[in-house]
């Protein structure tokens, strides 16, 4: 299948614009003719359809997602096979990926930093009771609308606690810039190496740089074992450099015990 504007999925989803592309495939705005509502429709890219470990991964992503019902996560509405094709199909939110905000305008505000931190640090925390790992926080993953609200999105390769992995062992999966130590050494991630990611977001929102950002992804990853986060700037509250710093810690033992201590350690800042 060549998606384009105006084709058909299962003959219900008509695709009317192209929101994005990259390597795993493409995300379309689509109106529900059934339901009468605008939609987001993810397409994985057909060449992965075939291969049996990407197209698992897909269906496994809208499994993690549809069994997740909360406000500060995008809601999976559906998903289907078509021509070779498989899609998923989920709430269209209005709004940058935060990625694209840090890019344009940070160092963010700390109240704005704060508020975004504990939205995620909430949608976290449902995933995590769900039994979720999302394993690959990050900022073009946080998607933020005009009026403040965070959603969590892309749960591709997270897994589910208690489940066979979908990967090899030792093989890391995630970005090299918001890995955890553990998973930077091949280990399974938990609950909080998802918080250590949201650590590693919260000080880029505040410093405009991620606290390791190597020439390779290799010693990129060896960084997060190895060194020490530089310290954040006297101009962000010391709460709050608490907060991040625990986050942060190399040890998952010393990072708050899960996503929802983090988000009441922010809102008492």
């Amino acid at each position: 299948m060549n998606p384009a504007q105006g084709t058909a999925l299962s003959d219900r989803y008509v695709l009317t614009e192209r929101l994005a592309a990259g390597g795993m495939g493409e995300v379309w705005a689509a109106t529900d003719t059934v339901l009468d509502r605008t939609v987001a429709v993810k397409l994985l890219n057909p060449a992965l359809s075939q291969q049996s470990g990407f197209l698992a991964r897909f269906r496994a992503e809208a499994r993690c997602s549809a069994a997740l019902q909360h406000p500060n996560i995008i809601t999976m509405l559906d998903y289907g096979e078509d021509d070779g094709a498989a899609f998923l199909v989920m709430e269209l939110v209005s709004g940058q990926p935060l990625s694209q905000i840090i890019a344009e305008r940070a160092p963010l505000p700390t109240p704005e930093t704060v508020s975004i931190l504990t939205q995620a640090a909430n949608a976290l925390e449902a995933a995590h009771q769900g039994g979720i790992v999302h394993r690959d926080v990050k900022p073009a993953n946080i998607m933020v609308t005009a009026d403040g609200i965070a959603k969590l999105t892309d749960f591709g390769i997270s897994r589910l606690v208690g489940t066979a992995p979908l990967t090899q062992t030792g093989e890391i999966l995630g970005t090299a810039q918001y890995l955890s130590p553990e998973q930077s050494l091949g280990q399974s991630a938990t609950a909080r190496s998802d918080i250590y990611a949201l650590g590693v977001v919260g000080y880029e929102m505040l410093t405009a740089r991620r606290p390791f950002d190597a020439e390779t992804l290799v010693a990129t990853a060896l960084a997060h074992v190895n060194q020490p986060p530089p310290l954040l700037p006297d101009t962000v509250p010391a709460e709050i450099r608490d907060v991040i710093g625990a986050a942060l810690a190399k040890d998952p033992a010393g990072r708050p015990v899960d996503a929802a201590t983090m988000a009441h350690a922010l809102g008492m800042s």
